[in-house]
Order: C-alpha cells, then sequence, then structure tokens
C-alpha cells in the first residue's frame, strides 16, 4: 500500500520518530505558577509546549480553576521514565518550600540530564 494508508500503529511510530529526529521530542518535568490560586503544580510530559497549553485551556480537570498557568521551571531529560520518577520526587516533598529553592536555583540534588 502507499503512504497514508500503513496502520494507525505505523502512522504513530512514523510521527514520533519524526519528532525525535527533529527535536520536538524532549521529556521535561515542569513547574507551573496559578497566580489566581498562589500554588504551584508540578508535571512530567513529553511535549512540554502543547502540555502548558492543555493546561490553559481547561484540558485537565486538576488544572482548570488556575488558569493561565505560568511556567516557572523545567529540567530535561534523556527519557520520560527519568523526567515522571524525577516528578514524584518533587511531588513527594509536599513543599512549596522545596519548589520555591528549585525556582531559585538551589537544587540540592544532581539527578537532572540538563
Amino acid at each position: 500500500m502507499g503512504p497514508g494508508f500503513e496502520s494507525q500503529r505505523d502512522h504513530q511510530y512514523r510521527q514520533t520518530t519524526l519528532k525525535i529526529e527533529c527535536g520536538f521530542f524532549m521529556p521535561y518535568i515542569y513547574i507551573l505558577y496559578s497566580p489566581k490560586l498562589d500554588k504551584y503544580y508540578v508535571g512530567a510530559c513529553a511535549e512540554l509546549e502543547r502540555r502548558i497549553y492543555e493546561h490553559n485551556i481547561g484540558h485537565s480537570k486538576f488544572t482548570r480553576s488556575g488558569i493561565p498557568w505560568v511556567l516557572k521551571y523545567t529540567e530535561w531529560y534523556d527519557t520520560l521514565t527519568e523526567a515522571k520518577r524525577r516528578e514524584r520526587v518533587i511531588k513527594k516533598q509536599k513543599s512549596r518550600k522545596y519548589i520555591e529553592s528549585l525556582l531559585m536555583g538551589k537544587r540540592s540534588d544532581t539527578n537532572s540530564s540538563g
């Protein structure tokens, strides 16, 4: 079959491969801030711009009430698994003070790839 007739799975694989080759696929942890709620949100994703957009259009029920969200911090990782592991570490701290220390550049750990 010609182009465009590949299975959905093959099509998704081609899109992912293209994103990696073009440099779009970059796993991040990110910290958003809502001035409206005066709260931070920590997340991990592979497509940062898309994910922030989703937060700001109310796609996520958890962050809908805090719109607009402002990106305050990112860390880049080699794999999404590493980024999600780091996200869990930050969330387990349950500490605004810890998050604000990250924002001020006072990280006490060195597990980030970037």
